[in-house]
């Protein structure tokens, strides 16, 4: 009896359905920090992790301008033998389509523009003026670049050079979900320098994820969330000018990170910040980017054409006086 009491008791704690718990890596990534989170059963933390920085370094290896040696470098420096690979491929691909759809509001050659004014990876201009803007503008337009066959690239001119950051942290977050997939993890939660994948649903409460769009008026210390919403199986990235600008030591003039790629221009528009919803972060990242130089009467034009793009802008309306613009697709998931 005693014999079979304990064969119950095994079988019963054996056979007893281990609960998912939930956990949370946390690390960096493209200059930035990320966090997941994700339900699993045991202590596969430290193998997930390693594989989730796998990923982010065969990214960055493609398309980070910052590591000297990634494709993307050489590219930029004149190298026409590297042969490019999927993910360059993918990131080219996406960034053509959004630059037709935008009417080229969105162009990641504006990496010239970027690093004159000081926010790419060489030392900005001591002055831009007229001159030398229409000297760099020549180099500037997607159209001037393609992938050959053989899978190399071909620029009009040498000097164009390449900037995929409104959209490879996007790309990263969406190769991370692929990795989480291909473990059979399908509820999870990616958050990387403020961009979001939504997969599945939060298990301990049965119910959608919920995030935060971060008000304008947050600062890194104290960020602040202006409105709640649900994200199942969709990403949310955002972009805004409230936080990243430089001014000029010399002659006191304050410039935007956002770049017009029409103009050369680094003034803001009057698109204060940009929350983007879409399938992939990638998406919602290079939207975001273009609705910032677009401005509020072009960004709505283009919402209103395109299925599975969603927004909450905030936008200028004078002096010291704002307004927001959400989309009926947003609204549908801000918690009330």
């Amino acid at each position: 009896m005693r014999y079979v009491t304990l064969l119950l008791i095994a079988c019963f704690i054996s056979c007893t359905p281990e609960v998912p718990s939930k956990i949370t890596i946390q690390g960096e990534a493209f200059g930035t920090t990320y966090a997941i989170t994700y339900f699993g059963k045991g202590n596969n933390s430290p193998r997930m992790k390693r594989g989730i920085d796998s990923v982010i370094q065969v990214v960055n290896r493609s398309m980070s301008t910052y590591i000297p040696e990634s494709d993307i470098s050489k590219i930029n420096r004149g190298d026409s033998s590297i042969v490019v690979d999927a993910m360059f491929k993918d990131v080219f691909t996406l960034s053509r389509k959004i630059h037709r759809l935008t009417n080229g509001y969105f162009d990641p050659t504006v990496g010239g523009l970027r690093n004159a004014y000081g926010f790419g990876d060489t030392k900005p201009l001591a002055v831009i003026d007229s001159a030398s803007l229409d000297s760099m503008m020549r180099y500037v337009g997607l159209e001037k670049v393609k992938i050959l066959p053989e899978g190399t690239i071909q620029k009009e001119f040498p000097e164009i050079y390449f900037d995929f950051n409104a959209i490879a942290k996007g790309y990263g977050i969406d190769r991370i979900a692929v990795f989480m997939q291909d473990q059979n993890i399908d509820d999870f939660l990616i958050e990387l320098g403020g961009e979001i994948r939504a997969q599945g649903k939060h298990q301990l409460k049965d119910a959608s994820w919920t995030v935060g769009v971060e008000s304008i008026y947050s600062s890194t210390e104290d960020r602040i969330a202006t409105v709640a919403l649900r994200l199942d199986d969709k990403s949310m990235a955002g972009s805004g000018n409230y936080r990243k600008n430089r001014v000029d030591p010399l002659t006191g003039k304050q410039y935007v990170h956002t770049i017009n790629p029409l103009t050369g221009s680094a003034e803001k528009s009057n698109v204060l910040s940009a929350n983007v919803i879409a399938s992939t972060c990638a998406e919602a990242d290079a939207w975001a980017t273009a609705f910032m130089a677009m401005g509020l009467e072009r960004s709505k034009a283009v919402l209103a054409t395109q299925k599975g793009i969603d927004a909450y802008l905030v936008f200028s309306n004078g002096e010291n006086s704002t307004g927001t613009y959400i989309t009926n697709g947003f609204k549908e998931l801000i918690n009330d």
